[in-house]
């Protein structure tokens, strides 16, 4: 079916569905069947007293579940060589991308550490940019590119 021949109250759904991770009925851990609409690409703060279930909704429930669903995508080999991850006590969870999770006590003590440098994707986001990414000049703003021996001989 084509998004066209959708009524468009279904095709309003689809797109409000996008812009938050929807949990209906999570029960890991103190959640008693909490229901809530977490809006994506906004800074979320998760407080409460101690004990009222903030870990166990940002990481035994939406972490675990962005991972569990993260592995299910790979292929059968590499999931061979990861543990299998139980589905967390949720009734449904919409909008999850996969997700990582960085410990409050990490073991760098470094104050210039980034997520990157933490996670370890900040060498693989390099080399990809490195490769892919077009370099422009700082100053006029055009592309640069490569040049010859002789092209640089010339103009110098």
């Amino acid at each position: 079916m084509y998004r066209r021949d959708l009524p468009s109250h279904v095709i309003i759904n689809v797109v409000m569905s996008q812009d938050y991770i929807k949990i209906r009925g999570a029960r890991e851990n103190n959640l008693k069947n909490i229901s809530v609409d977490i809006p994506k690409n906004k800074l979320v703060v998760l407080t409460g007293l101690s004990g009222s279930g903030k870990s166990s909704l940002a990481f035994d429930t939406l972490y675990a579940e962005g991972q569990r669903r993260y592995v299910e995508s790979l292929s059968s080999y590499a999931r061979q060589f990861l543990g299998v991850m139980q589905k967390p006590d949720v009734d449904s969870i919409s909008g999850l991308s996969p997700a990582i999770s960085i410990d409050q006590k990490t073991t760098s003590t470094n104050p210039r550490s980034t997520v990157g440098t933490i996670t370890e994707i900040y060498n693989h986001l390099r080399l990809l940019y490195g490769h892919v990414g077009q370099p422009h000049c700082p100053k006029c703003g055009s592309e640069i590119q490569a040049q010859t021996i002789e092209e640089i001989t010339k103009k110098v």
